[in-house]
């Protein structure tokens, strides 16, 4: 199984700077692809870490001789650190049981027992059964159209950690066994019927898994002999795709441009954000309009709206929304969280304080207040007509008491 292990800021195991450690046995082929890449300075020993300080922003660790490099120092303990120094790993695993090995559970990865690879009968070919092609589903990290791969290895099961994610599933039809015979199988579909556990069955066993620490460090477990598919991986977890950034944020009024010190209560805010894409082959960031599922939060200790921030048709880079702000006064945020698997995760948050009206912002008359008015003025007009026939009729009476005198 290849592991290969990412850390920010740099991108993984390419990049102009820094060295790169690589370790005998390494395969010709991929050496001279990462070579055009950008890989610099291949060495074959040196001390990862050199008073308390890395020595490498990239380290590449092809270790089917695990004596080796322990010799040489290269154990999981000192990979460990190296990623909490932000230091980007490319790792790949013997097949067979190696301190190494260890470095799975590391990420919440289940292996199988040692010589236990994967088989698969279908579809009829006249390759070992445990040569599997494998279909490349959709995936934002993997180029469209990409044709399968083919695998021969161990599949890997997933942990309950949140931050793996499966690129690369197991096909349905396959299993782990330590047999290729048929009667292996059986045995399986026996365990399987009894409701045994441990079982490596089919598409819960994954093949190519992603890791993507909170922090943007990123971990994948593969076994791939596919170039377009393995320079995929090998793009993502160098952090050459898909990177993300948000270039900046606005806030206004709508029908305005200018943002203001504070807004009202109910009143309509425009909240625009803009994205870019880092374009590996050009070194440069370029607008990117391919986000469909971005939201905006407008929070005081809670969120008090969440809304879709969708693209501006015709703007590249633009997401703008209109929302009315919450009939609550107080210092809001605009809050852009987005976190996906596979992608650069998106943070933006900017302070909006929102106030009641001025005294003569209020509306001067308020619509749910018309009964009261009505009651207000019927009483008015009843109180005048009651004392204008009031004192009509007193006067009318005054006279006649007048004339009855005479």
């Amino acid at each position: 199984m290849l592991l290969t292990l990412l850390t920010p800021p740099a991108g993984h195991c390419c990049a102009g700077t820094g060295q790169v450690e690589h370790r005998q046995l390494c395969p010709r082929r991929p050496s001279a692809k990462l070579k055009e890449r950008g890989f610099l300075d291949i060495l074959w020993t040196k001390a990862l870490i050199q008073d308390d300080i890395p020595s490498f922003a990239h380290v590449i660790l092809f270790a089917p001789d695990t004596k080796s490099s322990i010799r040489a120092g290269h154990h999981p303990q000192s990979l460990i650190t190296l990623l909490s120094s932000n230091t980007n790993l490319l790792i790949a695993l013997s097949p067979k049981q190696s301190p190494f090995t260890s470095l799975a559970a590391e990420f919440s990865l289940i292996l199988p027992p040692p010589g236990t690879p994967l088989v698969s009968h279908f579809p009829e070919r006249s390759t070992n059964v445990t040569t599997i092609p494998i279909p490349v589903p959709p995936h934002p990290i993997l180029t469209p159209q990409t044709a399968p791969i083919w695998l021969s290895g161990v599949p890997h099961a997933f942990g309950n950690n949140p931050l793996l994610f499966p690129i690369l599933k197991a096909p349905a039809e396959s299993f782990a066994a330590d047999s290729t015979a048929d009667s292996a199988a059986d045995t399986l579909v026996e365990a399987a019927e009894k409701g045994g556990e441990g079982l490596w069955v089919g598409s819960a066993l994954g093949v190519v898994t992603g890791f993507q620490t909170r922090d943007e460090s990123r971990a994948m477990g593969i076994k791939s002999g596919n170039e377009q598919f393995a320079k995929d991986i090998t793009a993502w977890t160098s952090q050459e795709k898909p990177i993300l950034r948000i270039d900046s944020t606005a806030h206004h009024l709508l029908n305005e441009t200018e943002p203001r010190e504070h807004y009202t209560i109910k009143g309509q805010i425009v909240h625009d954000a803009y994205v870019s894409q880092y374009n590996a082959k050009t070194s440069a960031w370029e607008p990117y309009s391919g986000l469909t599922d971005l939201q905006l939060e407008f929070t005081m200790l809670d969120p008090h709206i969440r809304t879709a921030l969708p693209a501006v048709p015709g703007v590249p880079g633009k997401y703008s929304v209109t929302f009315r702000a919450p009939d609550r006064h107080g210092v809001f945020k605009s809050v852009v969280d987005y976190k996906r698997h596979g992608w650069t995760f998106l943070a933006s948050s900017t302070t909006v304080p929102v106030v009641p009206p001025r005294h003569d912002g209020h509306p001067r008359f308020l619509s749910a207040a018309w009964p009261y008015y009505a009651g207000a003025i019927s009483t008015s007009v009843g109180f005048l007509l009651f004392s204008a026939l009031w004192l009509a009729g007193d006067d009318r009476s005054a006279k006649k008491g007048g004339a009855k005198t005479e």
